[in-house]
């Protein structure tokens, strides 16, 4: 078994990383505006399950376009309100079908993520070939719509393949998200050229929160601020908070009225850094330490 992308040097985050404006909390919106190819499905459903023994689905196909023709639209209409900048994960075939809203969620200066092709196009699953070949259309597709090429990628699943990173920077991405193993960036250092890894926090995703545990939206919003207002009683730490909504799941009016909630308190505490992972990835270079204690080799 190919081990997940061994041969990279890493190089951390400063000890004394502040955010701007000596922020201590970022927090990134993350919008998933996903689709499935004709032949697959959402693997979650409003009946809990998709069918057994691969037979096609049309409830959980149902539910899972949802997202695109509606949901993820109306949770980017609920940040705008707010004045909060997404990060918009973004399948290439919604690129394709829908360019005119990948197009003004550009202009609104949201930053456009590159999510594969479709929402079921797993790397490890696929051959180097289809994994080079979702990258490479997802990034053309993209372009066309917005005009620029996007600078960040996040794998369906959160999960790259083997060597999904060295396509990403032979594509010229400046970083990716397919990360879990740390708090805060770090840079990846391929012969190919670097790379920014800015890890996902887990702990506020509506799909695991409603489907998996079946926890109600107010428990979402009491959850967030619950952990916020613990972590700013702990000792100073420099962290990242992800808030992911699903326009397939939060992006229905009974839930995402708590997406609105969370963005707009956020929005009135001075102390978070509300940003992109763009934002995140750029100052991140801007601070990057050259100290040899915070490089080391990946194993």
């Amino acid at each position: 078994m190919k081990s997940f992308d061994a041969a990279f040097e890493r190089v951390s985050a400063p000890k004394d990383l502040l955010w701007p404006g000596d922020r201590r909390i970022a927090v990134v919106f993350n919008v998933a505006y996903e689709m499935w190819t004709s032949d697959a499905t959402s693997g979650v459903g409003p009946m809990g399950n998709v069918l057994a023994g691969g037979v096609f689905d049309p409830n959980a196909d149902s539910y899972g376009k949802y997202g695109a023709s509606v949901g993820a639209r109306r949770l980017l209409k609920i940040a705008q309100r707010n004045g909060v900048v997404a990060s918009v994960l973004t399948s290439g075939m919604v690129a394709e079908h829908h360019p005119e809203p990948i197009k003004q969620i550009s202009d609104g200066g949201h930053e456009v993520v590159g999510h594969a092709y479709a929402q079921n196009f797993l790397s490890p699953t696929m051959t180097a070939d289809q994994d080079a070949t979702s990258i490479t259309r997802t990034t053309r597709l993209i372009e066309r719509a917005t005009g620029a090429r996007p600078e960040g990628w996040i794998s369906p699943r959160v999960t790259s393949g083997p060597d999904t990173h060295r396509r990403l920077i032979e594509h010229g991405y400046s970083w990716h998200g397919d990360a879990l193993d740390d708090d805060l960036p770090y840079l990846q250092r391929y012969p190919e050229g670097d790379i920014v890894a800015i890890p996902m926090s887990i702990d506020f995703n509506d799909l695991p929160h409603a489907m998996r545990f079946g926890r109600t939206p107010l428990q979402f919003v009491e959850m967030f601020f619950d952990a916020l207002d613990a972590i700013q009683k702990q000792p100073a730490e420099t962290v990242i908070l992800d808030v992911f909504a699903h326009g397939h799941c939060y992006g229905r009016p009974a839930a995402a009225w708590a997406i609105d909630e969370i963005l707009k308190r956020c929005a009135a505490h001075d102390s978070l850094w509300i940003t992109t992972r763009s934002g995140i990835a750029e100052h991140f270079r801007a601070n990057l330490s050259d100290n040899p204690e915070d490089i080391r080799r990946n194993p």
